[in-house]
């Protein structure tokens, strides 16, 4: 008979199939961790995203919308006080994610604010949507104390998937200035603001991440 199989690897796997599905660019960057427990930690950092991102494929009225998203809001509460919601993939590797780390919770409450802005309506938020998730990915990768470095990185990024490119490739400047601080380890969490043309094909764009990373610049 074959062995049977680990319940925590298939769990992984499983997010790990989600966020490419779901986010390509920064699945491709997390293909930089060679530590395979930190590049699990991302993974289910991203996997909460894509939830998140998931909801309004899935509900087209706002207010149905928003009573999911109010929903995650709920289960953070169990997230940040050690109690995962039991059978939830996500929200129990999420759990563990919080407390081996010691994360902040705002990040994670102003991005769900941010995505219910959104279905009524408002702009995007871009410090909410990719500058704190952006800084909670370094602090897992490198620890606490490099906020600051990738605000500009986190910007560019954003700028990039809205559609914005230009004013993204000219905010690469300053981002790479912020950069030349950030301990090598937590780049790939930062990689994915290189890749500010989504249309581009998996091949370039894993060309220009192993790029990115060797200069340590996006």
């Amino acid at each position: 008979m074959p062995p049977e199989a680990d319940p925590a690897a298939t769990a992984a796997a499983s997010l790990d199939a989600q966020v490419r599905a779901a986010d390509l660019d920064r699945w491709l960057s997390s293909r930089l961790v060679a530590d395979e427990r930190a590049r699990a930690d991302l993974i289910a950092l991203y996997a909460f995203e894509a939830e998140l991102m998931a909801i309004p494929t899935r509900v087209t009225q706002p207010l149905l919308a928003e009573m999911r998203y109010t929903w995650w809001a709920e289960q953070m509460d169990g997230v940040f006080s050690g109690v995962a919601r039991k059978g939830h993939p996500v929200l129990e590797a999420l759990t563990d994610l919080v407390a081996r780390h010691g994360l902040d919770r705002a990040p994670f409450d102003a991005l769900i604010e941010a995505h219910i802005g959104r279905v009524h309506g408002d702009p995007h938020d871009l410090d909410a949507f990719y500058v704190g998730p952006m800084q909670t990915a370094v602090h897992v990768l490198a620890g606490p104390g490099h906020a600051d470095k990738v605000v500009e990185a986190g910007r560019v990024r954003g700028l990039g998937q809205v559609g914005r490119t230009d004013e993204a490739k000219a905010g690469r400047k300053a981002a790479n200035a912020e950069l030349k601080g950030l301990p090598a380890e937590a780049f790939p969490a930062v990689a994915s603001a290189t890749l500010i043309r989504p249309d581009e094909p998996e091949p370039v764009k894993r060309l220009r991440l192993i790029w990115a990373s060797l200069r340590g610049r996006v």
